[in-house]
């Protein structure tokens, strides 16, 4: 019997997959493994009806399996939407790598993993995330060609993370224009929590505009120099969640608006590069939506990586990158009021536009 080696507390996971409260009609979950190299890996493929799914790969040290499988299923899918919602003609897919990124990954280890992303022929497209460097994703393209954000000499878009950060930059501004009728940021404090390569190119942004900006990271380095080259004030409060701040730009991991920090919350935009930045996506939606706190999605405003990455599969330049990626500002807006006259949240709108699109053309595909 099944119970025989397995407690009845551990008894939920008996379906690891499907039976993950994250598990959102996935297409595909590739589990990978390599003892010589070390790796240990997942890939989750969410959907691909509008095209193949392209979507980063995150290096981490999870606590456990469960943390990671659960990672990757809730990045995976949020891929989707943001492609879908952004107007690409892509899908959503994720992908992570169990492991210290500062210790534990080396060539042989990228290379085995670009080996797993060739074996699924094209269907799941990596890049760079959390843990990654432009110069690990040369190191894929040597064993496979699907892959994107290489080194501009190889050919490449190069490092995405600055094309991140003006889009992020104008959903803020958007935002801005939606609850304050400006979208000036000059003197608008600014809470950037998270200061890597994505939140570092939100500060300059910030910083140039004449925002007062404060920042928030667990490295002390990074704090310092940032905090040096922009003229940013560091945080050194106790709980910056009770900040009281025009805008939160969450830029560091997920799930920080959560059951323990949303009522603390003393501002009135939310707007960052973090993705899936609501613990629970309806719960939290609505009690931001309550409080009057106007939420940019995550998905929305964040999708300027992507658009940096699929100019590589499609062929377009620089100038065209940068003029989808300040579309955001008008996608957002939109997005913004469509969610105030229906009465709905900004995260539930947004995913409309998504999720028609989708069927849209599965529904063109089917026939």
């Amino acid at each position: 019997m099944i119970s025989d080696v397995i407690s009845a507390k551990d008894l939920h996971k008996v379906d690891p997959v499907f039976g993950q409260v994250s598990f959102n009609n996935h297409e595909q979950i590739v589990f990978c493994n390599d003892k010589d190299t070390g790796l240990k890996a997942i890939i989750g493929i969410h959907n691909t009806v509008l095209g193949p799914a392209l979507g980063g790969t995150r290096m981490w040290n999870y606590n456990n399996e469960w943390e990671a499988l659960n990672d990757v299923l809730r990045l995976s899918r949020g891929m989707t939407y943001k492609s879908a919602v952004t107007g690409l003609n892509l899908g959503g897919g994720k992908a992570v790598i169990i492991g210290d990124a500062k210790t534990q990954k080396t060539p042989e280890l990228m290379k085995k993993f670009g080996e797993f992303v060739h074996s699924l022929s094209g269907k799941y497209i990596t890049a760079e995330d959390v843990g990654m460097e432009t110069a690990d994703m040369d190191l894929v393209r040597e064993v496979t060609p699907y892959v994107t954000g290489i080194s501009e000499s190889k050919g490449g878009a190069g490092n995405p993370s600055p094309i991140t950060a003006f889009g992020v930059f104008m959903g803020m501004k958007a935002a801005a224009k939606f609850k304050f009728g400006n979208d000036n940021l000059e003197g608008k404090s600014v809470l950037v929590q998270g200061i890597g390569h994505v939140g570092e190119s939100l500060v300059e942004h910030l910083a140039n505009e004449g925002a007062k900006v404060i920042i928030s990271d667990i490295n002390e380095d990074r704090l310092e120099a940032v905090s040096k080259a922009y003229g940013a004030q560091i945080y050194r409060g106790q709980d910056l969640y009770t900040e009281a701040v025009d805008i939160y730009a969450p830029c560091a991991l997920g799930a920080t608006i959560n059951d323990e920090t949303i009522n603390k919350l003393n501002v009135q935009i939310i707007a960052g590069a973090a993705n899936n930045q609501l613990a629970n996506e309806q719960v939290h939606g609505a009690i931001l939506q309550e409080r009057g706190i106007v939420y940019a999605p995550d998905f929305l405003i964040n999708a300027g990586g992507i658009i940096n990455v699929y100019a590589e599969l499609e062929g377009y330049g620089k100038q065209e990158i940068m003029r989808k990626t300040e579309n955001i500002y008008n996608t957002t807006l939109e997005i913004l009021t469509n969610a105030e006259v229906n009465n709905i949240t900004t995260n539930l709108a947004a995913l409309h536009v998504a999720k028609e699109r989708i069927e849209t053309r599965k529904k063109e595909n089917n026939k």
